[in-house]
């Protein structure tokens, strides 16, 4: 009876609105699925201010976040009926935190096997550039020379970034910084010689400074999915529903109309 009564009132507010009811993934039947995805009955998204790529920070001019996230995650709450409720978080690894303690159930994030232990993500939106700052003054010229004995990478702790070059990187050392934000703050007051980030989020803290340089490309792409937790008892099945929503909102170009209307640049719809 009381799966019968949410299908009813999943199927009331479709109607109410003076639509027929779409096919998968525009529409959600599945009662069990919705109340493993969101179990308070409000859709909680972790939104990563760190990343510019996803979404802009808050200020006294701009109360709420704006990005593609955001428009990704209010989407996702139409469509499944779910009031969505964005919680703000000033890293990647925050929001990986926030999701395994149950505090939110969905969040933008890199891929990463290691955070995929806990995590089942569906397919990339985005694909972002990491990319490698050093001072005007520095001999290195190639991405290729950063990974030597006595170079200090400084990247933000938990960052997808730090995941990866905490992977690759044999010969030089990691200093890690609080956040992404801090990264290029903490270089200039010190920390080692090379900082790593996001592409975008180095050139725009490198605007605060004089005598920067980019190297040349990138040291890695990262791929942009959403994650929700494997701990819930019908990930598998949220998982292939969103994951159909992301292949439609690429086929379709919300996702890239998102990222015009937002301004990105340096970064493309994933494949």
């Amino acid at each position: 009876m009381k799966n019968l009564l949410w299908s009813g009132l999943l199927l009331i507010s479709v109607f109410a609105h003076g639509q027929t009811a779409p096919s998968t993934p525009r529409n959600v039947r599945d009662v069990a699925m919705i109340k493993s995805f969101a179990p308070t009955g409000i859709l909680r998204v972790g939104i990563n201010l760190g990343n510019p790529v996803l979404a802009g920070s808050i200020d006294k001019t701009e109360p709420q976040p704006k990005g593609v996230t955001i428009d990704i995650a209010k989407e996702i709450g139409k469509r499944t009926n779910l009031p969505t409720e964005l919680i703000s978080y000033q890293s990647a690894g925050q929001t990986v935190e926030a999701l395994k303690a149950g505090a939110i159930d969905l969040i933008f994030v890199a891929i990463d096997p290691i955070r995929g232990a806990d995590i089942s993500y569906t397919p990339a939106y985005i694909q972002i550039e990491g990319a490698y700052m050093v001072k005007a003054s520095s001999p290195l010229r190639q991405n290729e020379e950063v990974d030597a004995a006595g170079n200090e990478i400084v990247v933000g702790k938990g960052s997808a970034y730090d995941l990866y070059l905490s992977r690759e990187i044999k010969n030089a050392t990691l200093v890690r910084s609080a956040s992404s934000q801090a990264v290029v703050d903490d270089f200039m007051n010190g920390k080692g010689n090379v900082a790593a980030g996001v592409k975008q989020q180095l050139e725009s803290d490198a605007k605060r400074y004089q005598g920067l340089r980019m190297l040349p490309g990138r040291f890695m792409v990262i791929n942009q999915a959403i994650g929700i937790p494997k701990a819930r008892p019908e990930f598998a099945k949220t998982n292939a529903y969103l994951s159909d929503m992301i292949a439609e909102l690429k086929s379709s170009g919300f996702i890239e109309a998102a990222m015009k209307r937002h301004g990105i640049e340096g970064a493309k719809v994933a494949e």
